[in-house]
């Protein structure tokens, strides 16, 4: 088991420090951020003396040495639309991307739970072929049009939600229906798949003939036997709602991580961009390993294996 850990740490180090180098050269050639924050009528003295006090006078290798050393001490540097610290900003804007990706990933499991246990209990089914109709036309709708699509019938037609915004529980129904959406489709897909999988086995066949109630063998043995992938793609889909709901964030005017790297790569805020998706790589990484260890605790198997 520790060598696994370390195994699995060492990977998303150089993960992050890949995502690191990429995000630090891509936010660069969004172009010069001194264009956006002096008048076009600025001196080239003022201009000159900006670009140094920022940085942005040196060679772009020794730019991104100097933000790694920095970056190391949980110092992203000072954005230069908000004037405060970078990682404070993304953490004081994480609180509301927690509770919206948290929100998104508990109605795409409420959903997607009964009707792929119940596609694969009912294999051939008109519950199986509503199922699959249903991932299908899942997959095929994204967020955002999912998204203006609730609007327009939940807050404008009906009235009953509002539109944008965070505040009360309402406020955050139809975004977290627009970011769960699409998760919802690929979830049921994968738990009909493994439960399929699991009820075919011998252990179920066995359950079966010494008189085990059905339901305790479908939501009790089988279920958690098909858990291990669901697991993966839960871990996988959250660390994704973090860093990916930028689109929802924008449409539903929700004041989290995403919409404020948006407004950031406008700007040409190059700290707030960086500590945005370096925090949320970070995030993903972790979110994966906890994924991995997870395993042990459903499938004993797995733990005395490592």
């Amino acid at each position: 088991m520790p060598r696994f850990l370390l195994h699995r740490l060492l990977h998303g180090a150089l993960s992050i420090l890949g995502a690191s180098i990429i995000i630090f050269v891509i936010s660069r050639l969004s172009g010069d951020p001194i264009l956006l924050l002096l008048p076009n009528d600025a001196p080239a003295s003022v201009i000159a003396a900006m670009r140094a006090d920022l940085g942005l006078d040196r060679p772009l290798w020794t730019q991104y040495l100097i933000f790694l050393q920095h970056a190391l001490t949980g110092d992203f540097g000072r954005s230069y639309r908000w004037q405060m610290p970078a990682l404070k900003l993304i953490l004081d804007r994480l609180p509301a991307t927690i509770e919206l990706a948290s929100c998104g990933l508990l109605f795409s499991v409420a959903i997607a739970l009964p009707i792929g246990v119940l596609s694969a209990v009912h294999r051939g089914g008109w519950i199986d072929r509503i199922g699959r109709l249903f991932a299908m036309l899942g997959q095929a709708m994204p967020a955002f049009w999912v998204g203006l699509l609730l609007i327009l019938v939940f807050a404008i037609k009906l009235d009953w939600l509002p539109a944008f915004g965070q505040g009360g529980p309402s406020h955050v129904i139809l975004p977290a229906i627009a970011l769960g959406w699409y998760p919802v489709a690929a979830q049921t897909r994968v738990i009909r798949s493994a439960m399929l999988d699991v009820l075919d086995s011998d252990h179920i066949r066995l359950a079966r003939a010494l008189g085990t109630p059905e339901r305790q063998i479908v939501w009790k043995y089988a279920l958690r036997n098909a858990a291990i992938p669901l697991l993966t793609m839960l871990g996988v889909y959250f660390a994704g709602m973090l860093g990916g709901s930028f689109v929802v964030e924008t449409i539903f005017a929700w004041p989290g991580v995403g919409r404020t790297v948006v407004e950031a790569v406008f700007s040409r805020d190059f700290p707030v961009v960086q500590a945005g998706v370096l925090f949320t790589a970070i995030l993903f990484v972790a979110s994966n390993l906890l994924v991995d260890l997870s395993y042990g605790l459903v499938d004993p198997r797995i733990r005395d294996a490592r």
